[in-house]
């Protein structure tokens, strides 16, 4: 049985349709024969959503109870039990009621997909998790209903289902989405024009970079290598010269001019060593194209142009941005330059922008370092000059006899020639053909090929070796050159790279895809397993080559250890690049251990810090909570006496004890089941608007009566907050306030409003407490200077300070006017949290 199919239609706004579109598609799949079912679908109270409904079969739901309430939810034990081909399960974002199998509806979701049942579904793109703050900022309102971007973008398919923000304002107007009561705010607030505009620009953009990434996959696996202009993608060639700062600008400007354009910036360091770019300006060049948006790529290349070109094709570039060259106008002699070249050979698909800036024509100002085994351009020169050179220069010599001598130096003169533009073998060519010529038309006997003199034997021999001995030394100083020029362009991405790696500034994903960059491959993996016949896992991948499942697969593998590999596919490499291969595979063994050091670094602290909590249990147990229970069964044992014959008075009290040591107790279990459902993040607040005035009173009953004095006005702004919540909180602070309080001053409940938030101030003079410590008093099991082991284990502070970060809301201590100290539980008013009586997401149970 295979996995089933997800299909989501996204909308950027509550009643764009995407129930209309869901319901639709389910009834075009039923008359295409197959069996649907609708799981869960709400149709609040639309006439033709709720007509839709009509002819498709209905899992009857499961109905919950909730602090009072009878809440619907999807039955997903029905569901399975009735295994059909295709379930409709409405918003995917949606908080299941408490007591569900699962908390959230993805998490249904995912079991029925499990389970081999294809799956249509819809979400708005204000529940992506990635999204609150970009929403949020947006809207004012922050999304509590989520679902995780992955859970989205592993959907088989993906529907958009769109409408212009003015044709879905009209629908507002027109009752089609929200009752007429609600339709007004509604309109002013969420569904403002501007709102909606940029929640649909959200919608689009997160549509087309999944599209994009399967684009990308459909190429690689296809090996298309021609450029699909589908969208604009800028390439900027640096050269680490000052110009790449306005390179950057220009290709940044370009890309807004398209909808989605990306700029990614590109330094080729050449094997050969073309300049020495400051790596100082290269570091400023990264930092402004990634605060423009783009990214910055660093890769090997021997010839520029090719490289460029090479890296712009596989990132599917539509453009490329290039500086004007800072050569001097005689150094064109030796070619036309980087820029030209990649225009003549960019083809039909790739725009080449030539950039003018004020370094043009002022030279690079960087130390240019001649190739490395030299090109065939040059290669072909020198040889043109060691084998044809001699020739001509003894056809001009025919004219004029300068003597032997002089004939001998301009000989050496043009080997020498041969040698530092051909390198060695071209000046052994012109070396050999001089001594030749020499001997056949200027030394005695002429035109023969004998020397009748014993001193010009010595003379030729000396020539071919002072030719050969400087062919040799230019041909060494070439590959020294070259050697130098790689070794540096290698420890600059070395250095790079460790610095990053160092600092832990570099995930183990993105160092294997700065080899595939680097190396120009099409995918890098790092394979390890446990012993020799345990077989190969990928510990982590880059790039979107075939997937490799042993070292033997690839094209290119470099062993790290016994146990794990580095491999990489798409050609093979030279073995002079296997040294830095080395390295990087080193360093991805390094990411690699710190990222399972620091997981295992995680798990300890977790588990420490349980023990720490396990621990001070323990100690409350053994001390905080016998206290009581002694005094009850001393009470009890008491009582019970048929010893001692009690007074109505003396029974009264031993009661009084009982009743006592039962409320201990009572408040010792209560926090500390709170903290461990605050550790677990089981606490699950339903959050609703509330009037403080109304839960404050309630949270006096743990004090006597008199001990504190409330001034919390009746026309305080209501709050979103949970009202059980809201109450523990308050009474853990009130009490602990109390505790602390000399004899007969009351502590002072006061609550005031200020702009968007709500303040409840709990004042009392006590002794007050130390800055340097008023963060560890909301620590669990802490107490604060002497106080005696019978007031409590500690979590009065932990619990209240936990239960208001719970709803959205803080709790901190401050020094009180005049000695003492103040607790301050501040909550968002209604109003800010919701701007408008409609909720952002579609009108549905808001539970988290």
């Amino acid at each position: 049985m295979g996995r089933g199919k997800l299909r989501i239609h996204l909308g950027a706004a509550p009643g764009v349709g995407k129930t209309y579109a869901m319901l639709s598609e389910a009834h075009r799949r039923v008359e295409r024969g197959t069996d649907c079912v609708v799981a869960f679908v709400e149709h609040h109270d639309r006439p033709r959503t709720e007509a839709l409904l009509h002819g498709l079969e209905q899992v009857p739901r499961r109905e919950l109870e909730h602090r009072g309430a009878v809440l619907p939810e999807m039955d997903l034990d029905a569901v399975l039990a009735r295994r059909p081909q295709v379930a409709l399960v409405d918003e995917l974002a949606h908080t299941n009621v408490p007591g569900s199998r699962n908390a959230k509806r993805w998490q249904d979701v995912e079991e029925l997909l499990a389970a081999g049942i294809d799956v249509l579904s819809t979400v708005n793109i204000q529940h992506l998790e990635s999204l609150g703050d970009v929403v949020e900022s947006i809207t004012g309102v922050r999304e509590r209903e989520t679902v995780p971007d992955e859970v989205v973008r592993r959907a088989d398919q993906i529907e958009l289902v769109d409408m212009a923000p003015e044709a879905l304002r009209r629908r507002m107007a027109h009752g089609n989405i929200y009752q007429p009561d609600k339709v007004d705010a509604a309109l002013s607030n969420y569904f403002r024009l501007g709102n909606l505009t940029a929640l649909r620009e959200l919608a689009l953009l997160w549509v087309a970079d999944r599209v994009d990434a399967h684009l990308q996959r459909y190429r690689s696996e296809h090996e298309v290598s021609a450029i699909w202009g589908s969208r604009e993608r800028i390439v900027v060639g640096l050269t680490g010269g000052p110009e790449g700062r306005t390179l950057i600008r220009r290709a940044a400007r370009l890309a807004e001019k398209g909808a989605g354009g990306e700029v990614l910036a590109v330094y080729i360091a050449r094997g050969d060593g073309l300049t020495a770019a400051s790596p100082k300006e290269l570091a400023e060049q990264r930092s402004l194209v990634e605060d423009l948006g783009g990214t910055f790529h660093h890769v090997v290349g021997d010839d520029i142009p090719a490289a460029l070109l090479a890296f712009a094709r596989g990132a599917n570039a539509t453009q490329i941005v290039l500086g004007s060259s800072r050569r001097k106008t005689w150094q064109y002699v030796f070619g036309p330059g980087v820029g030209a070249t990649v225009a003549r050979d960019s083809g039909p698909d790739l725009d080449v922008h030539i950039v003018t800036h004020e370094e043009i024509a002022k030279g690079r100002g960087l130390p240019v370092a001649r190739g490395a085994r030299l090109g065939r351009s040059r290669r072909a020169t020198g040889w043109a000059v060691g084998v044809a050179g001699p020739a001509l220069l003894a056809v001009l010599l025919s004219a004029v006899d300068p003597g032997l001598a002089n004939d001998m130096l301009l000989f050496l003169a043009l080997t020498v020639a041969a040698a530092l533009v051909g390198g060695l073998w071209p000046a052994l060519a012109s070396a050999v053909a001089g001594s030749l010529l020499l001997n056949y038309f200027y030394t005695p006997p002429l035109h023969t090929w004998t020397v009748s003199d014993p001193r010009n034997i010595v003379a030729i021999v000396v020539f071919v070796a002072v030719g050969a001995a400087v062919a040799s030394v230019v041909d060494l100083a070439a590959r020294r050159t070259h050697q130098a020029a790689r070794l540096r362009a290698e420890s600059e991405i070395l250095s790079y790279l460790a610095g990053n790696v160092l600092r832990g500034e570099t995930g183990l994903e993105d160092l294997l895809e700065r080899v595939r960059e680097t190396f120009g491959m099409e995918s890098a993996a790092l394979l390890e397993r446990a012993d020799d016949v345990e077989p190969w896992t990928c510990a982590g991948r880059a790039g979107r080559g075939r997937p490799v499942e042993r070292p033997e697969d690839a094209d290119v593998d470099v062993p790290v250890g016994d146990h794990m590999a580095l491999a990489l596919t798409g050609r093979v490499l030279p073995a002079e690049d296997r040294r830095v291969l080395a390295a990087f595979a080193a360093q991805a063994a390094v990411v690699l251990d710190r990222r399972r050091l620091r997981e295992e670094a995680d798990r300890a602290r977790a588990l420490a810090e349980g023990n720490r909590i396990r621990t001070a249990l323990l100690a409350a147990v053994s001390h905080d909570l016998r206290t009581p229970l002694a005094g009850i069964k001393a009470a009890v044992s008491s009582l019970r006496s048929e010893d001692v014959d009690w007074s109505p008075e003396d029974t009264a009290e031993l009661l009084a004890s009982i009743e006592e040591g039962a409320d201990r107790l009572d408040h010792l279990v209560g926090n500390l089941l709170d903290m461990s459902r605050l550790q677990t993040g089981t606490v699950t607040p339903l959050i609703r608007e509330i009037d403080v005035d109304e839960v404050v009173p309630m949270a006096l009953g743990g004090v006597s009566e008199g001990s504190v004095v409330l001034d919390v006005p009746e026309t305080l702004p209501m709050v979103a907050a949970d009202p059980g919540l809201l109450e523990r909180a308050m009474a853990n602070v009130i009490e602990n306030a109390a505790k602390y309080s000399p004899p007969g001053v009351p502590v002072l409940v006061a609550a005031s409003a200020h702009a968007d938030r709500v303040e409840v101030r709990v004042v009392d003079r006590g002794p007050g407490v130390p800055d340097e410590v008023k963060d560890h008093i909301f620590e669990p099991f802490q107490r604060h200077g002497d106080a005696p082991r019978g007031a409590g284990v500690g979590l009065g502070l932990a619990v209240a300070r936990g239960f208001a970060e719970a709803m959205g809301g803080t709790l901190d201590a401050e020094d009180t006017p005049g000695g003492g100290l103040t607790m301050t539980l501040t909550l968002r008013a209604a109003a800010a949290e919701r701007p408008e009586p409609v909720p952002a997401a579609e009108p549905e149970r808001q539970l988290s």
